[in-house]
């Protein structure tokens, strides 16, 4: 009888794809071949795409609520009855105030913890933490630290970092305060990088999104009358460990308008644009056709007007169904249920 273990190696891998992440965990610890297995780049990638290519209609995301993870899945039958499934918390003992992804990664900002961060594969199993080399004490759950978590690709390996960096905070005490650090999770080090942004600014607290190993974040030109509107964006290099050239946006911002990023299948990067203003609030999505080093080119994806008043979807973060054309997120402050939103006013929560 053929044991799975004469088989050839490309057939193993299609086989223990197909088997759940839960029950991964524990199927690794029964044969060292296929804990060496699974840690490949080949099956990671082979079992991520798997995850992906779910029934017509259904969307699968970890969505954060009221501190926690949780795994969600929306089921879009048709444009009147979507079906929205808390399947699971995914943290146990630990709050989590923000959350950002990259390559199957999660770095989790602990919500009552100001000293480190971890790092979780829910994949694998494992969690690391990072000690911070400094910090400063949290004040009203307000964090003026951003974050970013990337890689810089060595062919046949990634080397994955952590960027951390405060832009002039001013403290009463201290006075002006930047500085922005790197850790390197091959060395567990952490480097202090050479960087004086002189016409960007990246505001206190502002959320990046990781695409291909590098994190954008919305931007400003900086020393101008409107420097704390949000017109651009920017890309850390994770490779060069530096920033880009400003990146223009689609649109004009104003006081009353926020503007949050999201990325698409690790493809594309989308923009959000709520308009808060009197009346009927209004939001619009634009999707990158193009994105490089010095140009980006944008098409506008949806626009829906919320004839409530109150925001669908926040500034933290959202999600977008390109084929089914609707966007998706979880609004915190009001309802705080996980919305739907699509074109011709179809609005779902």
């Amino acid at each position: 009888m053929t044991k799975i273990s004469d088989l050839p190696i490309i057939l193993v891998e299609e086989i223990l794809s197909r088997v759940s992440l839960r029950n991964m965990i524990a199927d690794r610890s029964t044969c060292k071949d296929w804990d060496t297995l699974s840690k490949s780049r080949s099956f990671s990638k082979m079992h991520i795409d798997r995850l992906r290519a779910v029934r017509e209609g259904e969307s699968v995301m970890v969505a954060m609520i009221d501190y926690n993870l949780y795994l969600m899945k929306v089921v879009l039958v048709d444009n009147e009855n979507p079906v929205i499934e808390r399947k699971g918390k995914l943290n146990t003992q630990i709050k989590i105030s923000n959350v950002f992804h990259c390559d199957g990664l999660l770095l989790c900002v602990l919500k009552d913890d100001a000293t480190k961060v971890v790092v979780w594969n829910p994949y694998r199993g494992q969690t690391r933490s990072i000690e911070f080399r400094y910090y400063t004490h949290r004040s009203y759950r307000w964090d003026r630290f951003s974050y970013a978590l990337g890689y810089e690709d060595k062919g046949s390996c990634r080397s994955y970092k952590f960027l951390r960096f405060i832009d002039q905070y001013d403290d009463a005490s201290k006075g002006q305060f930047s500085c922005y650090e790197i850790y390197d999770f091959d060395s567990s080090l952490w480097k202090t990088l050479d960087i004086t942004p002189q016409y960007w600014r990246i505001l206190c607290n502002q959320l990046g999104v990781s695409l291909k190993g590098n994190t954008y974040w919305p931007a400003s030109q900086r020393n101008t009358e409107d420097d704390y509107l949000n017109d651009h964006i920017i890309c850390f290099d994770f490779t060069s460990e530096s920033f880009g050239p400003l990146l223009r946006l689609p649109f004009d911002t104003g006081d009353s308008e926020y503007v949050t990023l999201s990325c698409v299948r690790e493809e594309k990067l989308a923009v959000l644009l709520t308009h808060n203003e009197a009346g009927p609030m209004e939001f619009e999505i634009w999707i990158t056709t193009k994105i490089e080093a010095k140009k980006v080119l944008w098409s506008k994806f949806l626009r829906v007007e919320e004839p409530d008043g109150y925001p669908l979807i926040t500034c933290k973060s959202f999600f977008i169904d390109e084929e089914k054309k609707v966007a998706m997120g979880f609004e915190e402050e009001y309802s705080k249920t996980f919305n739907i939103a699509g074109e011709a006013g179809y609005l779902k929560n």
